[in-house]
């Protein structure tokens, strides 16, 4: 069932066009991926799609009774005081409906035999409502949401608004509207402010969510988990693929090569034409010249592929060098306020390493990153960066980036002997150019600031690059300009991101700062993800095998004790040598099961990519061994009623 149809949709500001002929038929329980550059359309388009604004031209058609659940842009939440209710925005009403049930219900049981129909049949009414919309689970679906965000549901109840971070606010807006009764969600960058943990339940969500989903998102892995269509905003209008994001990406590549192909196809005809032209409109073939003239004019001339013109141009170089020790920590603990966010942490960071620093939001990276930095001390412990390296940081909240300043006046401060040509240059690689560079950098988007930051890093020379969640504001292709610099860099780079698909791309190590410690993985940050899903998956295992174990030993407790009494017949001692042969194999097969539940226990497997790699054989091997145990057992089950049949 079609839910949505755009058709040739235009939209234009005064005299810039910024959408032609975009043209999207969307179903039922469909998930899109939206992408394109910052300032593409993306989110022009969802307003169009909601009504809030009119297409230039061109027709929306929605399906009749559509319910859209679109997230606040200032989140002020309607009034809310707690986190809890915020969340339940949505379902005021109902809400209200479930305190009127409460004091009707009161008010019944003091009545007693007085009450009247009128009484009964409004709360009959009111309660089939409150069932009918879903008042009976709300709480739970709340409280399911908060927790997959990260928000503790009980606390939530009474946590205020007031206190909340930005990341939080955002977070709770991503909640609010999840919860939200829609038929279509549109959601707009939904991981930015979403840590790895939170960032996979979400697509576990959307992917067993019935509704139909619309997203805008940069973050690659995200969108391959989640979305079976793309729509691709490029050169002012929109191409649809079918498929998720790898099958949209070797799509769009062969599409450009068709285009390319039949491009330089027809400029080689033009050409040979024009030469023709050329070479006989004053000779005796000049009505041939002249028809073919008239014939030329009326081609329609086809576009060239749209290319990356308008991508950043990043480069990453280090002035110097510097000593293969880049960092040396020692015992080193971390606090703020009060709070220790990290202890005991030793490490050596040798020259040309790239290092993913992960772990759940508020647990202390930034913190980490301006100890590092020397812009805080360390609390205990002790931290040396040698002389011979130069730090360039990549702030998360941009603040590097001086607000009062213009464009132009920031690169002159960094280049005091460059004149205008070079830093307009400079900047015209980040796609400033003209009268922008003049811009201050208060006006600029967060996508903008972003391209200023890696544009005053590119000049800075240094030699360990730590960023912090440089990925959040930039789009596809600036993330992956970003992706191939610190590829080529020849220093040293500390990287904290949520964007798994460039963790994958580009560490050699992990730190994982959970609980207060750090765990040193010395592989990639995908070899830490398999390691990750093999111990997750061997405690899945180890949980199943303890319940099974369980039931064994209940059910033997039931098993009748043996009658040695001599009149036992040939069928009961037959029977009886069947359970021993069965009781023989269920032992075995229980020592073997708990030989490689051990293994599988032990913390130091999971430290290397060969150690993963071993849990998961031990994984393997356990699900074999478990289920011998339970062929094992079935056997001893049937041969136990044999026996006491027989006796």
């Amino acid at each position: 069932m079609t839910l949505l149809a755009l058709s040739g949709i235009a939209v234009e500001f005064g005299a810039t066009r910024l959408l032609s002929d975009v043209t999207l038929t969307v179903a039922r329980g469909e998930k899109w991926g939206v992408i394109g550059r910052n300032g593409s359309g993306k989110t022009t388009l969802f307003r169009i799609i909601t009504g809030e604004t009119e297409p230039t031209s061109g027709t929306v058609a929605r399906a009749s009774g559509l319910r859209y659940s679109v997230v606040e842009q200032h989140r002020e939440f309607a009034g809310a005081t707690t986190v809890w209710e915020a969340a339940a925005g949505a379902f005021q009403e109902l809400l209200a409906l479930e305190r009127s049930l409460a004091e009707q219900g009161t008010a019944l049981a003091e009545a007693g035999d007085r009450c009247t129909p009128q009484m009964l049949a409004r709360y009959d009414r009111d309660l089939e409502r409150f069932d009918r919309e879903g008042g009976y689970t709300l709480a739970a679906r709340i409280d399911a949401v908060l927790d997959g965000l990260g928000f503790d549901p009980d606390l939530a109840r009474s946590r205020p608004l007031a206190g909340l971070s930005g990341g939080e606010r955002g977070r709770l807006g991503l909640a609010q509207q999840l919860v939200a009764p829609a038929d279509v969600l549109l959601l707009d960058e939904p991981t930015n402010h979403l840590d790895l943990e939170t960032t996979r339940w979400l697509e576990e969500y959307l992917h067993g969510l019935d509704a139909t989903v619309l997203v805008i998102s940069h973050d690659r892995a995200f969108l391959q988990a989640v979305v079976d269509h793309v729509l691709h905003l490029e050169a002012g209008t929109g191409v649809t693929y079918a498929g998720d994001y790898e099958s949209f990406l070797a799509q769009r590549a062969e599409r450009r090569l068709s285009q390319q192909r039949a491009f330089a196809k027809q400029a080689r005809t033009i050409a040979a034409e024009q030469d023709f032209i050329r070479r006989n409109i004053a000779g005796g073939n000049s009505a041939q010249a002249k028809g073919r003239r008239r014939r030329l004019a009326r081609v329609n001339r086809l576009s060239p592929p749209p290319g990356e013109d308008g991508a950043m141009a990043l480069t990453l170089a280090a002035d110097e060098r510097g000593g293969d020790q880049v960092l040396v920590a020692e015992q080193v603990s971390v606090a703020v306020a009060g709070r220790t966010l990290l202890t005991g942490f030793d490490a050596r960071l040798m020259r040309g390493e790239i290092v993913g620093l992960v772990g759940p939001n508020g647990a202390g990276k930034s913190t980490l990153l301006r100890t590092i930095t020397g812009e805080r001390a360390v609390d205990s412990g002790e931290l040396r960066v040698p002389d011979s390296v130069r730090i360039a940081h990549y702030r998360q909240d941009l603040a590097q980036v001086p607000a009062d300043e213009t464009l132009y006046d920031i690169i002159a401060h960094l280049r005091p002997h460059w004149g205008r040509g070079p830093i307009q240059g400079h900047l015209g690689r980040f796609g400033f150019s003209g009268d922008s560079v003049r811009r201050r950098a208060a006006t600029l988007s967060g996508g903008e600031r972003a391209r200023v930051a890696l544009a005053m890093i590119m000049l800075s020379g240094a030699n360990l690059l730590i960023f912090d969640e440089p990925t959040n504001h930039l789009d596809v292709e600036s993330i992956e300009a970003l992706e191939d610099a610190i590829a080529e860099f020849d220093g040293t780079v500390l990287l904290v991101s949520h964007d798994r698909a460039l963790l994958r791309t580009l560490t050699t190590r992990v730190w994982i700062l959970h609980d207060g410690r750090i765990t040193d993985f010395p592989g990639s940050f995908e070899e830490w993800e398999t390691a990750s899903r093999e111990r997750a998956h061997a405690a899945a295992v180890a949980a199943a095998e303890a319940e099974s174990l369980r039931r064994v030993k209940e059910r033997r407790q039931t098993r009748r004790p043996d009658d040695d009494r001599q009149q036992r017949q040939t069928a009961r001692r037959r029977a009886e040598q069947v359970v021993a042969e069965a009781e023989t194999a269920v032992a075995k097969w229980e020592a073997r099961v708990g030989g490689l539940r051990a293994e599988l226990e032990d913390p130091h497997l999971y430290l290397t990519p060969e150690g993963a790699k071993r849990a998961g054989e031990i994984g393997r091997e356990l699900e074999v061994a478990r289920e011998a145990l339970d062929d094992a057992f079935a056997r001893w089950e049937a041969a136990t009623r044999e026996a006491e049949a027989a006796g």
